[in-house]
């Protein structure tokens, strides 16, 4: 009787950082993302239709997706769970004050979806004290991504200041967006007490 070829069994790859951890390669970036992030706002406020402003936007807004892609090729972090949503919502208000401020970008709107981002965050924090985590929809993951481009087409430089009414139409969106998933998580706060505790999301 043929003996059959034995079985090679690989040990499963394991994360380089512990959840507690703090200093990592994608805390490092998201961290480097909040210190930049003074720098794109000063740079709108000057310059806006300018192509190392976009491109530092753009760029900006891409690490969002490289630190999360390091968080879990190294193992996710609690402190990255806080950090990387409040570094998002660092840089679209900012970007989207700074805005406001030249005129570009209508008042009521950005106040909308700067109040529903703090409250969010409040809430993840009290409901995280009692061990519970909402998993992140991914209506929230295109909501940041449209908050993202209403942005960046307000200052991309082929645009033009002649068509402003393509960023203000994005920021409409991304209002709709912001109010919508933000109802969608008080929904889901009526079940908290029911859901499985999981890992802190790393988008709201």
């Amino acid at each position: 009787m043929p003996v059959p070829p034995a079985i090679e069994v690989r040990p499963s790859r394991q994360h380089k950082y512990g959840p507690t951890a703090l200093w990592t390669p994608a805390n490092g970036l998201t961290i480097l993302r909040i210190a930049l992030t003074p720098v794109v706002m000063a740079l709108i406020s000057e310059r806006r239709l300018d192509l190392p402003t976009f491109v530092l936007w753009f760029l900006m807004c891409c690490t969002d997706g490289v630190d999360g892609y390091l968080a879990r090729r190294h193992g996710s972090t609690s402190s990255g769970a806080f950090l990387d949503p409040l570094a998002d919502k660092f840089l679209v208000l900012g970007g989207m004050s700074v805005l406001v401020y030249k005129h570009v970008f209508f008042w009521p709107f950005v106040v909308i979806i700067a109040v529903r981002e703090v409250a969010m965050s409040f809430y993840r924090s009290l409901i995280g004290r009692r061990g519970i985590s909402l998993p992140a929809r991914r209506s929230a993951k295109i909501k940041t991504f449209v908050q993202q481009c209403s942005v960046g087409f307000a200052v991309m430089p082929w645009v033009g200041f002649h068509a402003d009414w393509v960023g203000r139409a994005l920021l409409l969106v991304a209002t709709v967006l912001t109010v919508s998933t933000g109802t969608q998580y008080l929904l889901d706060a009526r079940r908290a007490p029911r859901l499985r505790v999981v890992p802190a999301s790393r988008a709201a």
